[in-house]
């Protein structure tokens, strides 16, 4: 995952987070600067204005799944260990900055889609089909009941990763181990369930 060095990066959290927590970017720019600990200034220092904070964020989300489906490329790892190796990136990046789930819902509900909407979507597309791709030789289940249990893997490792509310579902997933091992029983169970 990219990594920010101090206010900007802190700007960039927090918007997210407060992103995620509305269910929109619409987020007024005192809102975010307050949340940050920062004053306006600091956004039309670091990014120029709001639009282009929302620019360099949907550009920060291109960098970060790209990086977050790695894994899955990854000629030496076992299927499993891919697909284990991926999920466990998906919770750091959804832990971490929860808003990054509404980046996409509102770029693919946009009408007038800018370049960067139509990369997210395509990316997004991209990426989740490889993953499906490798879910599926790993579970290696009929087509019927992969529409089910790819449904189940997808909700188990964004759910936790982005419900505010529920601390025990955090705690499970709070380390890279807990996460791995979080993952591997999810898959054994989806794979048991035949």
């Amino acid at each position: 995952m990219r990594e920010l060095k101090g206010i900007e990066e802190r700007i960039l959290d927090r918007a997210l987070y407060l992103f995620g927590k509305n269910g929109t970017t619409n987020v007024p720019i005192r809102t975010i600067v307050k949340e940050a600990g920062v004053n306006v200034s600091a956004i039309n220092y670091y990014f120029g204005s709001k639009d282009r904070m929302i620019k360099y964020i949907k550009e920060f989300y291109l960098e970060n799944i790209t990086q977050a489906y790695a894994p899955l490329y990854d000629e030496n790892l076992s299927d499993m260990d891919k697909l284990v190796k991926c999920a466990n990136e998906i919770i750091e990046y959804c832990l971490r900055y929860p808003g990054v789930l509404v980046m996409n819902e509102e770029a693919s509900a946009k009408i007038d889609k800018d370049e960067i909407d139509i990369q997210i979507i395509e990316k997004s597309k991209e990426e989740n089909k490889n993953l499906y791709f490798a879910l599926r030789k790993v579970l290696n289940c009929s087509d019927e009941e992969f529409i089910y249990k790819r449904i189940i893997f997808i909700s188990s490792i964004t759910y936790p990763a982005t419900n505010e509310d529920n601390q025990y579902d955090k705690e499970v997933i709070s380390t890279e181990e807990k996460r791995i091992n979080y993952v591997t029983n999810l898959i054994r169970l989806l794979k048991e369930n035949k």
